[in-house]
């Protein structure tokens, strides 16, 4: 009976658990005190864990704050992803917008530290997040071609530049509203998508 073979499951569980309270602790740390106040030796603390745990799974808080961001984003987009395909194009774009809002939403003074460190990430962070905005990228081109399809828009679409321009209208709306010049930023989005659809239909 091999022991080891045993423990190393059990090892390797404590410390998945232990980055998931680590991250978890961060995102109420960074939202309650802001980017600039918050420190890896109070994240430790709260998580009740020292800092040098905290330093053994992210290199700095800048990391911590990519690795959060990463982390929530992939989760929303996997949530919303299998409900995609099932109304118009025009619908389904809305769907996809009005999930990741409603995330920021949910934690404001944490969604304007982590876009303005993620839009400006260094490798390794950077490939990563342009990896996840590709995946998103691909599907929206998916439901466009399924549009065309069905006859909803013009069949010499553009397809690539419609997801750039879906994408365009997503940020702007975004931070149109992290900024405060929006208080509605959904509203925003679909007006801009359905202007431009409506000039790609036939």
């Amino acid at each position: 009976m091999n022991v080891f073979s045993k423990q190393k499951p059990k090892r390797a569980d404590q410390k998945a658990a232990t980055r998931a309270r680590i991250l978890d602790v961060a995102r109420a740390e960074l939202e309650r005190s802001g980017y600039e106040a918050t420190n890896i030796r109070g994240i430790a603390k709260a998580a009740g864990v020292s800092t040098g745990a905290v330093l053994l799974h992210f290199q700095d808080k800048q990391d911590l704050l990519h690795a959060a961001l990463f982390s929530d984003l992939e989760h929303t987009w996997q949530a919303v992803r299998p409900k995609l395909g099932r109304k118009s194009l025009e619908a389904d774009l809305a769907r996809l917008a009005k999930t990741f809002f409603a995330y920021y939403d949910a934690r404001p003074a944490l969604s304007r530290a982590l876009l303005r460190e993620s839009l400006f990430a260094a490798p390794p962070w950077s490939n990563r997040f342009a990896a996840q905005v590709g995946e998103v990228h691909a599907v929206v081109a998916a439901l466009t071609a399924a549009a065309i399809e069905r006859g909803e828009l013009k069949p010499d679409i553009d397809i690539a530049l419609f997801g750039a321009a879906f994408f365009s209208f997503y940020y702007f709306a975004l931070l149109a509203w992290l900024q405060g010049g929006h208080p509605e930023p959904l509203r925003l989005f679909r007006r801009l998508l359905n202007q431009h659809i409506q000039g790609l239909q036939k």
